[in-house]
């Protein structure tokens, strides 16, 4: 079964490749549409300089950062807007506008305001906060009412309330922001470097590689986005199977 899975997915790889490569043909063109082996050429090529990895290596702990930051800000918002009523009351309209922002006009702003390294961290901490605030939000709101009850009738102390009632009420919706706001930080972080022009960044050897009318170039650090986009999320899935398999955080299966 596993065989066939993987046969399965080298068809469908095989078959996009194809495609991609009809598709340059046709247009007859590499600078408007390189084919794969011309992208696969240029991504080796750069893979062999060291400016290819320092700029990797940036971008992740640029955009990783805001998004941990983000995450840890918005289980703190999202625990408080539960529990106190005037602070959701005046908080809620922080989170809507933040929301309802454009990303390119967030990373607009925000190179404005500070250095261009910073830009990437602070775009990917706005772009997640909300999405984790509200999902703590509402699964404190989700939690039953009954098994709150069952923790007051046996005198539950508010730590053991928290991990044995809130804990697992809470979990399913904030794994679940925390899944779709890694593709959101990573995907907004790249974009502001592109916009900021952020130093030793994947955005701004794209924005570069376009300056330069390198199509080849451009698709390879696409590429690149793409490969550590899927990187990341399998780190993520596979921690959030352990942490499953674990029982941890008063979740058992």
């Amino acid at each position: 079964m596993r065989i066939k899975g993987i046969l399965r997915g080298l068809g469908i790889a095989l078959f996009w490749l194809g495609t991609w490569q009809l598709a340059s043909l046709a247009i007859g063109s590499l600078f408007i549409l390189p084919s794969p082996l011309e992208t696969a050429f240029s991504l080796f090529r750069l893979a062999q300089q060291g400016s290819f990895w320092v700029s990797a290596f940036y971008s992740l702990l640029r955009i990783l950062a805001g998004y941990l930051a983000a995450v840890l800000f918005g289980m703190l918002l999202g625990l408080i807007s539960a529990a106190l009523p005037f602070a959701n009351a005046l908080l809620k309209p922080l989170r809507s506008i933040m929301k309802a922002t454009p990303v390119a006009s967030i990373i607009l702003l925000v190179v404005l305001w500070i250095h261009s390294n910073y830009v990437p961290t602070f775009t990917a901490f706005v772009m997640v906060l909300p999405l984790i605030w509200a999902n703590v939000q509402e699964g404190i709101r989700a939690t039953d009412t009954q098994l709150l009850e069952m923790a007051k009738l046996f005198h539950f102390g508010k730590v053991k309330t928290f991990t044995i009632v809130y804990l697992p009420s809470i979990l399913p919706n904030l794994l679940a922001a925390c899944a779709t706001g890694l593709g959101f930080a990573w995907k907004a972080g790249v974009a502001a470097e592109v916009l900021a022009h952020t130093p030793n960044s994947i955005g701004r050897s794209l924005i570069q590689s376009k300056y330069n009318l390198l199509t080849a170039d451009m698709f390879a650090w696409t590429a690149l986005v793409i490969a550590l986009s899927v990187l990341l999320e399998h780190a993520f899935v596979h921690l959030l199977g352990q942490i499953r398999r674990d029982g941890r955080w008063g979740v058992n299966e």
